[in-house]
């Protein structure tokens, strides 16, 4: 009898351990996390594909201090070229091969969205994507698994809207647009914070993410008569842009969505149409490694420290490798705050509640805060100025809401 109740006793143990070890998440071990994600490294949006190399280097660094609570990072990532069908393809092979245990830092508006469904009916977080959009950072109740990193882009359309109305009242604003919710909620951000207030949106052009040249787009927004144009383009377009009313001789006041900044891109816009560039407005919400002001800043030492470490091939000046460190340091921070025993549910949890006031890559006064209905954790956001040799600081803190 006392060796049959050992024998159950045993039983249970290894159905009670077997149990356990299926139940476990994949992609967590005791010693390892697996993350995945999609970017651009070729195709139309190449310039956003350091986004990952700076984030992978952060996530070697946190490693080499002893990881998150022993655990080592491992961050996957896939070049997507900025098409949607291989975004979804790509995310499936994470997934389902690889074993990830969730998705992070996927670069692209149509992209995230297309795998949002998929990765919810399957219960993979899907955190701190670069995007903005109204229907990503509003589905929390629908998609609870996907959460955004960067601010409202109607948030952002808005502050653009409201610099506006104080700055030309009179303003007649032509909008060329990516048709997709990035374009399309920029524009209506924009729109609600001048409607009744004296500038008016005389034309609008959208172009396709897969299009090859936006010159006739540009062609037609002059003949609108505007004297302010908003580019809500990613990078190549909205030189294409630049260079296009260059050509045609128009001298409108410029707005540039703020994923198309980075110094390195404005240099070449400066150089084809230094009377077009001069002056444009954007918001930020990270450090500028380029900009003098921060060159005692303990926040750049420590990035150029990780880039030479840790991505040494990596061009230190690139913003997007600053932006990638910014949103690794809050993924660190998400797994830290997961806990010990780290489930996909317990990453959510944490994601959800973040009270992050202390990012050291973004604009002092930025705090990353996040509730189970708030899924934007940026909530402000400064607008800077281009004066040919740097972005400057021409606002205090704005709200990026619509």
């Amino acid at each position: 009898m006392k060796r049959a109740a050992t024998l159950a006793m045993l039983a249970l143990t290894i159905v009670g351990g077997a149990v356990a070890a299926r139940a476990s998440d994949p992609g967590v071990t005791p010693t390892t996390i697996l993350l995945g994600g999609t970017v651009p490294l070729s195709g139309e949006a190449a310039a956003f594909g350091s986004v990952a190399p700076g984030a992978k280097a952060y996530f070697d660094y946190v490693n080499a201090k002893g990881g998150v609570f022993g655990r080592k990072i491992t961050y996957k990532y896939y070049d997507d070229a900025y098409n949607p069908a291989q975004t979804v393809q790509l995310t499936r092979q994470l997934v389902q091969q690889d074993k990830v245990f969730a998705i992070f830092g996927s670069v692209g508006t149509a992209n995230n969205l297309a795998i949002r469904d998929y990765l919810n009916a399957a219960k993979v977080p899907q955190l701190f994507v670069a995007d903005g959009s109204d229907a990503l950072g509003r589905g929390y109740a629908k998609y609870p698994w996907t959460m955004g990193f960067l601010q409202s882009y109607r948030g952002e359309g808005a502050v653009y809207g409201r610099d506006i109305v104080k700055r030309a009242p009179t303003a007649k604003i032509a909008v060329l647009l990516e048709n997709t919710e990035l374009g399309k909620d920029m524009t209506r951000g924009l729109s609600r914070a001048i409607a009744g207030k004296g500038p008016t949106i005389v034309a609008s052009q959208p172009y396709e993410y897969s299009a090859t040249d936006v010159s006739s787009q540009v062609a037609q927004l002059k003949t609108s008569g505007a004297d302010t144009l908003m580019l809500f383009a990613t990078p190549k377009f909205m030189i294409q842009a630049i260079v296009a009313a260059h050509k045609l001789g128009w001298k409108p006041r410029i707005y540039l969505a703020s994923i198309s900044i980075e110094p390195g891109i404005m240099a070449i816009a400066r150089l084809n149409a230094p009377e077009l560039t001069n002056g444009a407005l954007s918001i930020a919400f990270v450090k500028n490694p380029n900009d003098p002001i921060w060159a005692k800043d303990p926040a750049l030492a420590l990035y150029l420290k990780i880039m030479k470490t840790y991505d040494p091939s990596g061009k230190p000046l690139d913003v997007y490798n600053w932006y990638g460190m910014t949103v690794a340091w809050t993924m660190v921070e998400t797994l830290k705050a997961a806990g010990k025993n780290l489930t996909r549910a317990s990453l959510l949890r944490a994601a959800q509640h973040l009270n992050l006031p202390a990012n050291p890559f973004l604009l002092p006064g930025l705090t990353l805060k996040t509730g189970p209905t708030n899924y934007f954790p940026l909530a402000n956001v400064y607008l800077y100025r281009y004066d040919n040799k740097q972005w400057v600081k021409s606002s205090a803190l704005l709200p990026a809401r619509a």
